[in-house]
Formats: structure tokens, C-alpha cells, sequence
């Protein structure tokens, strides 16, 4: 029995009917690779059950503390079963991309059962009329809860259903797996009081780290080397949450990301993913009037994880504010000052020290915590306070070698996130064998036009894609080109420099991030 941190209990604590944290994603699969091109749900069921014992999150439940005095532990569930957490539907006729949307959608609206190891798989057979997939492809919709897995541990769930070789056999548990006996409400409580006695000398350690980290921030906002990134507008997505979803996404050759990035130099493909993002905004909030004057602003999440835990479960995150220029209209323009925008977040998270946020978080009291999301929810609170940022940008990249599932190709993979009150749009972004997806989820009530939100990330992207043709060249030649083109000038065509392919996969499959993802074509209704 292990105990789970403050951080990772917070998901839990947070939740709200209307706002379920899990995480998830939409993985493709061509069935045409399997021998003899069918495979059938049973034996998707016997190769999970063969590989349960390569993830701890398979078969761990939430026990929690009496009262909530303290967080609640993680156990072996004595009553697992793998059929409630693997299930099976079709798609009616047609079967096209709008319809899986939907289904998807749905599925990831519906809260999880807590008392019962915090995930779910659905099996989504019927794709028939999605344009670019192979005849007979499914989809797997998988739902994680947030307290289990952050995008980088979440690689251990990834690499144990997934294999490098087509016709490789799952490796058997080294000894039988044993349920653990439900603990009572005596040694639940007993274990609380030795931690309450330890918190009070955590926390002055943590306060003891944390003085100097704030004393360089101070200096450099009072120096001007660092900058606030700015106000957070109020939007249609800045509101309260319904309990209703959307999803859509696109994908992208990752070579012209990274062509688009080289037109800036110092730039990244983060970078080009948050000025497309901005540009989408921009377009779709343009075109109902509401776009704001100042840019909108995202939380990009950033991972604290040691190489040494890279597979261990729970979260290991910190986060950064980023502008992502939605008031440029220009899309060149928006890639630069993208990338100023990102460089003074990186030199202000420096400042302060990336894992800060990560320590004070153990500290949150687990009978406040629950109490405060509610009342923050009741009191409608989300429409009342300015917001703390717009959207949520996360990047989790991904193999760039092919993955197996029972022997069917992962064609492409896209994710899922939650969405709550005062922040109600995240975008997944996911890449995996030379694609790269850009998706979203959103509340129904806050986004009912999600395909065409869906083709405005399209729209920015191709309008980034052209203002960079012939501008990732040499440095040298690109910033002048930038330098003068936003003096509005035409600029001078750059000698075209050898792009770098993909980097070959390393190591293990299990270093590859978690719920990895991308496109071998544009999927689109």
C-alpha cells in the first residue's frame, strides 16, 4: 500500500460532477496487420490480461482516509476486473470522423468510479467512412484519471500494451500477482497521525529552498530582464462548465512544424504548436466577435520528473504561462513574438525553480481542498474572479517508430484532457512516427461548432505554413527575411538548407512518452 502524494490526490480532491479529471486518448489502429486482417475483441481482452502486471495502474484503486483527515493510498484491488475496464462498441453506419467526435466526446464526459482502479479502454469498431484510414480500422478510447498518471509516467501504461515488434509476446509477470487486504479505519487513521506530526518540518524546509528562488525573481522584474506575461482576458471559455464534451483534432506532417519553427531562429516546435493554437483562437473567436484585445494566455504544463522515476506513476509537474498572441492577427508576426513569449516564461520558471510549485504542493490540506473546489463550483465563483489563464497547452511526445497493439499498427493517436470551471478548453498535443496532432477538448455549451474550431486550427496552420515557405534556411537568412517581412517589405528568398529527419528511436519502448500519438494522413469528416 502506497500513499499517494499531495499532487497527484488533488486531482481527486478537485473533481467535480461537472468536471471529472481524467486524461485520455483517440489511438487508431490498422487491423489489416494482424494475420488474417481481423482481430476480435477477445483477443484484445487476452492480450491486456497477459500484460496487466507491467503497470502498476492497471489494478490499483483509491482507498481513502476516514474523514479525509489525510491522502488516500493506492492498493491492489482485491475485486479487479478486467472486463469492466475494457469494453466494446460500433459506430453506426456511416462511420465517418463526425461520428466517432461524438462518441468520443460522450465517453470522456461520463465520470469515473473511484472505488474501482482509475481507468478505462473502449474498443470503437465501425470507422468505415473515415477519409485517409485503412478499411477496417478501430479505434481505442482510453481514460486515465489524472491522479494516476501525468503525460511522462503515463509511458509505462503505453509501453505495456503496446510493442515495437509486430509479432512480439508479452513477458510473464516474474511472480503471481496478490491482492492486498482492505485496510480498517484504526490503521488508516494511525498512519495520519505520523504524517501530521512530520508536515510542519516539510514545510519550513520547503519555505527554507524557496527563499532564494523568490529573491531572483524580484531582481529580475525589478532589473527588467524578466516580464509578467501580461493580463488574462475573460472569454467564452472562462466560465463554468457543463458536464457535456466536444473533441476534434488535425494532424500535421512533423517536418512542416518544424520548418515553420526554423523560420525564427531559436525557436521550437512548441513554439510553432502555440502560434498555430493562437492563430486558431484568433480565427474562431474573430469570427463571433468576441476576440479580445489582449492576447489570450496558456498554461503549459512542464515536467519535473528525475530520469530516474521516468516510469513511476503519479505526477511530476510544474507550469509556465505562455501569451500564445491570439491578438496578432499575422501569423509571422504571432511566431515571433510566440517565441519572445516563451523565452522570458522559461527565464521566469528558471527564476523561481521549475519544481517550487511541485513542493508547496504537498502541502495541500486534504480536508480544505475538496470543500474549496465545491464552493468555488456552487458559488459560481469562475465567472465572478478574473482568470488564471485561458487554456491549457500539452505537448507529450511520442515514439517516432511504429507501435503494435496485438499485433494491429497504431496509425495515429490523438488526446484528451479534462476541463473545469474558469478554463474550459485544453489542446493535447501528441506526435508519433513523423505526425504530429494538435487536438482539443471543450464544453458543449462553451464550443457548439467544435469542427469548425477544428478547421480553424487547419486555417492557421496553413497560413503559417506558406508566410514560412523558404525562411528555414540558414539563421541568418531567416531573421532577415522575418526582420523584413514585419517591415512589410518582400523578403529575400533563402538558400534551402538540409532539413534533419526524425531522430531514430532509442533505448527501450518505455522511454517513449506517455500515451504517445500522431496522423499518418489528415483525418477529416
Amino acid at each position: 500500500m502506497e500513499q499517494l502524494s499531495a499532487m497527484d490526490a488533488s486531482f481527486l480532491y478537485f473533481e467535480t460532477p461537472n468536471a471529472p479529471m481524467h486524461i485520455g486518448s483517440v489511438a487508431i489502429y490498422d487491423q489489416s496487420t494482424v494475420k488474417g486482417g481481423i482481430l476480435g475483441f477477445k483477443e484484445i481482452l487476452k492480450n491486456y490480461e497477459a500484460r496487466l502486471h507491467m503497470a502498476r495502474s492497471f489494478r490499483q484503486r483509491v482507498v481513502r482516509v476516514p474523514l479525509s483527515l489525510d491522502h488516500p493510498y493506492w492498493l491492489e484491488d482485491p475485486d479487479f476486473d478486467l472486463e469492466y475496464h475494457v469494453r466494446h462498441i460500433a459506430l453506426p453506419k456511416p462511420g465517418d470522423w463526425r461520428q466517432l467526435c461524438i462518441q468520443v466526446a460522450r465517453l470522456h464526459a461520463r465520470p469515473m468510479d473511484t472505488t474501482r482502479p482509475l481507468w478505462e479502454f473502449t474498443v470503437i469498431e465501425g470507422l468505415d467512412n473515415v477519409e485517409g484510414l485503412p478499411k477496417g480500422s478501430f479505434a481505442v478510447v482510453a481514460k486515465v484519471h489524472h491522479a494516476a498518471i501525468d503525460g511522462v509516467s503515463g509511458a509505462e501504461m503505453t509501453a505495456a500494451i503496446h510493442d515495437l515488434d509486430i509479432n512480439a509476446v508479452p513477458t510473464p509477470p516474474a511472480k503471481p500477482w496478490v491482492a492486498e487486504r482492505m485496510p480498517n479505519a484504526v490503521e488508516l487513521l494511525s498512519r495520519t497521525s505520523v504524517n501530521n506530526v512530520r508536515q510542519p518540518f516539510k514545510l519550513a524546509q520547503v519555505v527554507v529552498q524557496s527563499v532564494p528562488a523568490l529573491a531572483r525573481l524580484g531582481i529580475g522584474l525589478s532589473a527588467g530582464k524578466l516580464k509578467r506575461v501580461g493580463t488574462v482576458p475573460r472569454t467564452r471559455f472562462n466560465g463554468k462548465v457543463s458536464p457535456h464534451r466536444v473533441f476534434d483534432g488535425r494532424s500535421f506532417k512533423l517536418s512542416d512544424i518544424r520548418a515553420i519553427k526554423n523560420a525564427v531562429p531559436g525557436a521550437t516546435v512548441n513554439d510553432a504548436v502555440i502560434a498555430i493554437v493562437g492563430g486558431a483562437l484568433n480565427k474562431y473567436l474573430s469570427a463571433h466577435h468576441e476576440l479580445p484585445k489582449d492576447s489570450l494566455i496558456a498554461m503549459a504544463p512542464i515536467s519535473v520528473r528525475p530520469k530516474d522515476q521516468q516510469k513511476a506513476a503519479g505526477n511530476q509537474v510544474s507550469a509556465m504561462s505562455v501569451a500564445v498572441r491570439s491578438d496578432i492577427a499575422d501569423p509571422l508576426a504571432r511566431l515571433q513574438a510566440v517565441f519572445e513569449s516563451t523565452t522570458n516564461s522559461k527565464e521566469m520558471t528558471n527564476a523561481i525553480g521549475a519544481s517550487t510549485l511541485t513542493d508547496y504542493s504537498q502541502f495541500i490540506p486534504s480536508t480544505v481542498a475538496g470543500l474549496a473546489a465545491r464552493l468555488y463550483t456552487n458559488l459560481g465563483l469562475a465567472n465572478r474572479i478574473t482568470p488564471f489563464f485561458n487554456t491549457v497547452i500539452t505537448n507529450v511526445p511520442g515514439p517516432q517508430v511504429p507501435l503494435y497493439m496485438t499485433g494491429a499498427r497504431l496509425v495515429t493517436q490523438f488526446g484528451l484532457g479534462p476541463i473545469l470551471d474558469g478554463m474550459g478548453i485544453i489542446h493535447p498535443i501528441f506526435s508519433y512516427c513523423g505526425e504530429i496532432t494538435i487536438s482539443f477538448t471543450s464544453c458543449r455549451e462553451m464550443m457548439p461548432d467544435p469542427d469548425f474550431y477544428a478547421q480553424c486550427i487547419e486555417d492557421s496552420f496553413n497560413e503559417l505554413k506558406e508566410a514560412t515557405s523558404g525562411m528555414e534556411a540558414k539563421p541568418a537568412d531567416a531573421a532577415a527575411g522575418l526582420k523584413e517581412t514585419l517591415a512589410g517589405k518582400t523578403p529575400k528568398k533563402a538558400a534551402s538548407a538540409k532539413r534533419a529527419g526524425p531522430k531514430k528511436a532509442a533505448g527501450k519502448l518505455e522511454e517513449a512518452a506517455s500515451l504517445s500519438s500522431s496522423n499518418v494522413t489528415r483525418l477529416k469528416a
